[in-house]
């Protein structure tokens, strides 16, 4: 059941994600609005109460307006027709940094106030603490925190996306150094279920070095308090050399030296392995 007393609430775009989000609002007793070009989409949610929008014009006035489509290039073929003067529009589509801030600037000449975000959980995280809603721009009213844990960035319209690149790296790059880690150990009949406790030990250990070495960055001074470099690059030629004599992929533990090589190359040997920021600062496909 809604509640008037709630703020009304849009979504628009019913893929997973969205649907999961006009749930989490009809859970919380928000008056909610939907929207999909596919209107058969919404009818699980018209059934538990939402209202369906007929026209775009209709969706982004019947409350703050929560867009999440496929890319930005579909929220401005979307919304280019539609009268945005007095919208608040909270834009979750995936995007980068520029596409964020151009959107903002094409948003405000219409009228509009724009919030832009990121949702870093999946669909059945939506409405519980352990989904994280990252927002930036102008504040909005709290009727957000329906979805989960909110966090808003400040002004920078482009920092969400940005937060949410630097979490796709850092996803992918635990997964991947685990997968390595699992083809190595296969080969010596270790199965996946057997490394992953060892595999997760190992991954909480580290993320215990990240605010030491956050500050070793921020000081631009990169003592050598547990490992110099050149050590560190020692081991990945050790780690080379297993994954070669097993007869698994050293792609990525090749990686991993190159960047090390070139910083030990730049006179930066000596220094902790945080010190590869000056080489993942620099521009470059390699």
């Amino acid at each position: 059941m809604t509640n008037d007393s709630k703020a009304p609430v849009t979504i628009i775009g019913l893929g997973l994600m969205g649907q999961a989000l006009a749930a989490a609002f009809l859970d919380n007793g928000h008056p909610t609005t939907v929207w999909n070009r596919t209107p058969a989409k919404a009818e699980h949610l018209v059934a538990r109460g939402a209202r369906l929008a007929t026209t775009i014009d209709d969706a982004v006035k019947a409350g703050l307006a929560i867009i999440c489509l496929t890319d930005y290039h579909a929220v401005h073929d979307l919304l280019a027709p539609a009268d945005l003067d007095g919208a608040v529009l909270v834009n979750l589509t995936s995007g980068t940094s520029t596409e964020a801030r151009d959107t903002a600037r094409w948003a405000a000449q219409r009228g509009a106030r724009y919030v832009d975000g990121a949702i870093m959980a999946t669909p059945p995280y939506i409405g519980t603490p352990d989904a994280l809603i990252l927002l930036s721009g102008a504040p909005v009213d709290d009727q957000l925190t329906a979805l989960g844990t909110v966090n808003h960035l400040g002004p920078d319209h482009g920092l969400a996306s940005l937060y949410d690149a630097g979490g796709l790296t850092m996803m992918w790059g635990i997964l991947n150094a685990w997968l390595h880690g699992t083809a190595l150990l296969r080969t010596a009949g270790v199965n996946a279920a057997t490394y992953a406790p060892f595999a997760q030990h190992l991954a909480r250990g580290v993320a215990e070095w990240l605010p030491g070495y956050a500050a070793q960055i921020d000081n631009n001074a990169y003592p050598a308090e547990a490992s110099a470099l050149e050590t560190d690059a020692r081991a990945m030629d050790h780690l080379i050399a297993e994954s070669e004599a097993v007869g698994i992929n050293t792609a990525l533990p090749r990686l991993f030296k190159t960047f090390a090589a070139r910083a030990i190359s730049a006179g930066h040997g000596g220094e902790q392995y945080p010190v590869l920021i000056e080489e993942f600062t620099k521009p470059g496909n390699e």
